[in-house]
Parts: structure tokens; sequence; C-alpha cells
């Protein structure tokens, strides 16, 4: 039995702000398995690319993402899926 769960498709057009819709998909993703702790991130042009979205898009996401504590950035190596990741419930809340 595994708790992992599907990865949920990413919705662009959903009723949230598209940044915040990147951060959630790529926390589902981290959540599900498919992105493991210590995994390295493609760079922001890249997951932009892979998005279809404005790299200036990605690096917000990245920001809600650090502020969840689910990311991590090293200047000049990347950035990396935090480790251990914080439980579900302790995302951090986004007074924007």
């Amino acid at each position: 039995m595994s708790d992992r769960r599907e990865e949920p498709e990413f919705n662009p057009q959903g009723p949230q702000l598209v940044y915040v819709a990147v951060a959630d998909h790529i926390e589902a993703r981290i959540r599900a398995g498919a992105l493991q702790p210590g995994a390295r991130l493609l760079a922001e042009r890249d997951l932009a690319q892979e998005y279809g979205v404005a790299y200036l898009t990605i690096r917000r996401a990245a920001q809600v993402l650090r502020e969840r504590g689910l990311i991590l950035t090293v200047h000049g190596r990347g950035t990396f899926v935090a480790n251990p990741v914080p439980p579900e419930g302790d995302r951090k809340l986004d007074p924007s």
C-alpha cells in the first residue's frame, strides 16, 4: 500500500493566480513523490518553458515554495526539494 497520490494536472486557467497555481502544482508533485527530497529542480527558465508561463511567474512560484518550506535555493548550485518535506498541514499562509 502506498500513500503516494496521483500527480494533478496543471490548470493555468483556474480561479487562482498563475504563480500560485504553479506553486501548488509543484507542491503536489513533491507530495506525490514525483520530486523526492534532495532532488534538484529544473532551472527557472526551463520550468517556465515546461509550464508555458513567464520566467518571472516561476520566480514568484519559487518564492512561495520557499516560504512554504518545500524548496531551498543554493546560490550557484540550484534549487532543491527540502529534506525533509514539512507535513501538509504546516503550510505557512501567504499574506498577499
